[in-house]
């Protein structure tokens, strides 16, 4: 269960003013250890993880621990029995240890305790339920690391209880599964996820998006949303997806090419959307603005690799569209058609050093020629840009003001 300095407790501790928390609890009589990820991602070899911290104080007696030290804290989830310390300017969150809600509801009453068992008891998987202190020596109360080395991930105790507790974690199941798991799911675990299923639906959209979308950016993402599929897990809001394959082949080739992977991209490719099922995922998902933008005009405007080596369509793509959407399409255009051959380091190089023409007519300068219509302005302006995209981006501000001056004379003439 303890493990005396078991972890290099400075691959946690990149800055230590943190200590000062450590101390500031200490000298209350408490104790604080990191807990949940930091501990996991360390134990796995990981790197970028945020810090969690347990304490066994209360949350007023953690306030008064802090003011006494000179930290400052931010009550952003008393309720929930978490306080944030500002440790150099970054909000550090500190849960309390607490035994079960009274009930299941999210915003009911903590019973406070000292147990660290208790408190293990509580939490959702056995690889997040290792605590480490500031020496780094390791608690694990339900084989965490064991299970975390051998790639099982199961919820601590009854998982149907756990679930109940918080709905949420039907997804963070998947998601770590997604991460760690090394064999096939804990079928416990999976049965309690599949059985109370519709419990999703009582949860924030919103809520559950994000954890899909974590899911897409993980190693074992097909695998993952094939059991979720199979398991109508997310049939609620989304269709079973017939592109899992193409998935795993952008997967590849982000991977291949050192590149960023990207969630909306990937879901995406998940299911190749018209324009209508762009706006429609966009809506079951509550997208944000900018990114129904992205998926919907994925959808509704064409560019490929094909147009990625005529010189005069990329530029004409890049003019219309922008850089980041010729560089998405023709990576879904390479995992849709498995294409192997283009040079795609070359070619997104190409992309970036390309110099985005700039339209060479404003409407000031159409009214300054003598068209006052504001509807005809822009009617102007959009036959003139065709002309301009038309010639290569070649017709200068005088030869596009000569079109125009020919337009209105003729509309002038009887």
């Amino acid at each position: 269960m303890i493990r005396p300095e078991y972890l290099d407790i400075n691959k946690i501790i990149t800055d230590k003013s943190i200590l000062k928390l450590f101390q500031a609890v200490a000298s209350h009589g408490g104790i604080l250890r990191f807990v949940g990820g930091a501990v996991r991602d360390v134990l796995a070899g990981m790197k970028g993880f945020e810090i969690d911290l347990a304490t066994d104080l209360t949350p007023d007696e953690l306030v008064e621990a802090c003011q006494e030290a000179g930290l400052k804290t931010v009550p952003i989830g008393i309720k929930f029995a978490t306080t944030g310390v500002v440790i150099n300017n970054k909000i550090v969150e500190v849960s309390s240890l607490h035994k079960e809600r009274k009930g299941y509801a999210l915003n009911s009453e903590f019973d406070f305790t000292d147990d660290w068992i208790a408190d293990a008891s509580k939490r959702d998987l056995t690889i997040n339920a290792v605590y480490a202190d500031e020496k780094g020596n390791v608690f694990d109360y339900y084989n965490g690391i064991s299970d975390l080395e051998e790639g099982v991930i199961r919820f601590i105790g009854n998982a149907e209880d756990r679930i109940k507790e918080d709905h949420i974690r039907i997804m963070r199941f998947f998601r770590f599964y997604s991460i760690f798991g090394k064999q096939a799911p804990d079928l416990k675990s999976l049965k309690a996820c599949v059985e109370n299923r519709d419990l999703l639906k009582d949860v924030a959209i919103e809520q559950v998006r994000d954890e899909l979308f974590k899911i897409l950016l993980t190693p074992k993402v097909v695998d993952t949303l094939r059991i979720i599929f199979e398991n109508d897990i997310l049939s609620y809001i989304l269709p079973v997806s017939e592109h899992l394959d193409d998935l795993q082949q952008l997967s590849d080739i982000i991977l291949q090419n050192h590149l960023e992977p990207d969630a909306l991209r990937r879901l995406y490719i998940l299911y190749r959307p018209d324009e209508n099922l762009a706006l429609n995922l966009a809506m079951r998902l509550h997208l944000a603005k900018e990114q129904k933008t992205r998926l919907v005009n994925w959808a509704k405007y064409d560019f490929d690799c094909r147009q990625a080596t005529d010189e005069k369509a990329l530029k004409k793509g890049i003019y219309l569209h922008g850089k980041q959407f010729c560089k998405d399409k023709i990576l879904f255009d390479l995992a849709q058609k498995q294409i192997k051959d283009l040079p795609l380091t070359e070619t997104f190089s190409r992309i970036e050093n390309m110099e985005i023409p700039q339209f060479p007519i404003s409407g000031s300068d159409l009214i300054e020629l003598g068209i006052a219509d504001k509807g005809k302005i822009g009617k102007m302006l959009s036959i003139l840009k065709n002309e301009w995209i038309a010639s290569d981006f070649r017709l200068n501000y005088q030869q596009l003001a000569d079109i125009a001056k020919m337009f209105i004379q003729q509309n002038q003439n009887p």
